[in-house]
Parts: structure tokens; sequence; C-alpha cells
């Protein structure tokens, strides 16, 4: 049984999953969920909605519908594997570049010079 949530009522709409226009994916996406706002944004035609009385199973007990709960990442510090402050991991960020720039020129002058 492929039950759909519309307007707090229930369809049965296994038997309209070959004949749906957009396709029977439409209507599996919407299985199990409240599809309200689905049927709503697409604009469906009086007849499609009046078609809707056909596939009516019952309704829905709004008391064991779970009320949504927003998700909130828990609070972490910065991961640092090494426990070292992070300002001389900023600090070395800077100076071991400048370090390999140094080292480069100073050889690229040794060897010009002899």
């Amino acid at each position: 049984m492929i039950s759909v949530f519309m307007f707090s009522f229930v369809y049965d709409v296994t038997k309209f999953l070959e004949d749906h226009p957009g396709g029977d994916d439409v209507l599996l996406s919407a299985t199990g969920k409240d599809a309200t706002d689905d049927f709503e944004d697409v604009g469906h035609s009086t007849t499609a909605k009046s078609m809707m009385d056909e596939f009516y199973v019952g309704d829905i007990d709004a008391s064991t519908i779970p009320s949504k709960v927003e998700y909130k990442a828990p609070n972490q510090a910065h991961y640092n594997q090494d426990k070292t402050p992070e300002f001389i991991i900023k600090i070395l960020q800077f100076l071991v570049p400048l370090v390999i720039l140094g080292v480069a020129v100073g050889i690229r002058f040794y060897t010009k010079a002899l």
C-alpha cells in the first residue's frame, strides 16, 4: 500500500501509480510523509482534486505525529591532534615557507658566485 498524507488525510495511491501524469516517482517520493505542500505547489486542477476522494483511506490522528526537532550541532572545540597551541602553528605556517625561500635564494646566490 502506497500511503500519502495530505491535508491531515491518508490516501492509498497504489492503483494510481501507473496513471499519474507526473510518473510514479512523484508519488513514491511522497510516500509516508506529508505531501500537502508538494501537492499544492504543482497546482493540480479541480479534476485532480476531486479524484482524491476515490483514494481516501482515513484521517490522521494528530497526536501520533512526532513534533519536528531542529538539529543543532554540538559545540566542539577545534580539533588539534598534537595539542600544539594554535598560534605556534600559524607562526610555523608563515616562517617555514620563508625559510625555504631564503635557502633557495642563498643557494642560487652561492652557485652564481662560483
